[in-house]
């Protein structure tokens, strides 16, 4: 009988302490807990210990039920085989949603992502849209879910006889698991904004790994938010293989000069649904907005920055590098395109799917 892994683990980096780089160390047991545990802190500890996807902890995702391959299990019964393709090798594609009033947010949008992604990798998901759709609702409504909840859909290539490369080497069909649980964004985050340094890890170039695809293969991108909590940071801010600004390193960056909103020129970052939404809206605002290459530098001067992301909406930043950015937070565009992306999401509830 193959071995397992289980699904059900939670882990979360403690941060070192100030903007430098601390002498390298391993990351012990010790520096990973849960959120609820982050709540005895105080102070900037507290704000170092979170970042852009730290949520609210709710108790009631110790017994969610978890979707795999069809079944719905307990989450500590929730398990994947030690030879499947994404344990093995991270081989897979991912998607992250919101369920909104009943609703699966901007669902076909992120479903279609998923799809191109695992179409682009030769990764035979063996399920329509519709089917997917319907398996995302299946396991909110075995919850008893709502509102105010995040789910990630993963897809694997399947189990393998051996554990190596080789697709080829696959003995059946594609791993499907859905997590739903409980997540609100900790509006601490929001309200002091998000801290970032900037990695020396770049986003790669689409001949090197197209960031365009949500693979489980993340490790460029954990090891520059592995940086970024050395200096004490939320997150990473990463540059691209000519030195401009990109993204950070799970979300999509912002920044406002003079009224006017810049986003990087989407080459080497996210394919990020958020980010296209917010874009779509400042347009529409009437706000002047670009999608173009900028520096470091000019992030330094600038009046606003934000990051997008489908948990976390529209998140300012307060601090980049050691410098505080903005005389105020929100700035005053960040506040309005939150305003208009928190409309635009309870729109998206407003009618059940």
């Amino acid at each position: 009988m193959l071995g397992h892994v289980p699904l059900g683990l939670t882990r979360k980096p403690v941060p070192g302490s100030g903007f430098r780089i601390r002498n390298p160390e391993p990351l012990s047991r010790n520096h990973f807990r849960h959120d609820k545990h982050c709540d005895g802190l105080e102070g900037n500890e507290a704000l170092e210990s979170k970042g852009a996807q730290t949520h609210v902890h709710d108790p009631r995702n110790d017994a969610v039920l978890v979707y795999v391959d069809g079944k719905l299990v307990p989450r500590d019964e929730a398990v994947v085989s030690v030879f499947d393709s994404g344990f093995v090798l991270g081989d897979g594609v991912w998607e992250g949603f919101r369920l909104v009033n009943g609703r699966i947010a901007f669902a076909d949008a992120h479903l279609q992502r998923l799809l191109d992604g695992a179409k682009s990798i030769e990764l035979d998901i063996g399920r329509t849209k519709a089917q997917l759709l319907a398996a995302l609702h299946e396991t909110c409504t075995a919850n008893a879910m709502q509102d105010g909840v995040h789910i990630r859909m993963m897809v694997t290539r399947g189990p393998k006889h051996t554990p190596n490369q080789d697709p080829r080497n696959v003995v059946g069909p594609a791993t499907l698991v859905i997590v739903a649980e409980h997540k609100l964004p900790d509006p601490a985050v929001k309200q002091r904004g998000m801290t970032l340094f900037t990695s020396v890890f770049r986003c790669s170039a689409p001949d090197v790994f197209d960031l365009r695809l949500n693979s489980h293969s993340r490790l460029n991108l954990i090891q520059a938010l592995l940086q970024a909590i050395k200096a004490g940071a939320n997150e990473a801010l990463m540059l691209d293989p000519h030195g401009f600004v990109a993204s950070c390193n799970s979300t999509n960056f912002f920044i406002v000069r003079n009224g006017r909103l810049r986003s990087s020129t989407g080459r080497y970052n996210f394919c990020g649904i958020t980010r296209a939404n917010v874009l779509k809206l400042s347009r529409e605002a009437g706000i002047p907005t670009a999608e173009e290459d900028f520096t470091l530098a000019e992030v330094y001067v600038a009046d606003e920055a934000f990051v997008t992301g489908t948990f976390g909406g529209v998140t300012p930043v307060s601090m980049i590098d050691g410098r505080s950015i903005g005389a105020t937070l929100p700035g005053p565009v960040t506040q309005r395109l939150s305003s208009l992306y928190g409309a635009l999401l309870a729109d998206e509830g407003a009618t059940r799917a």
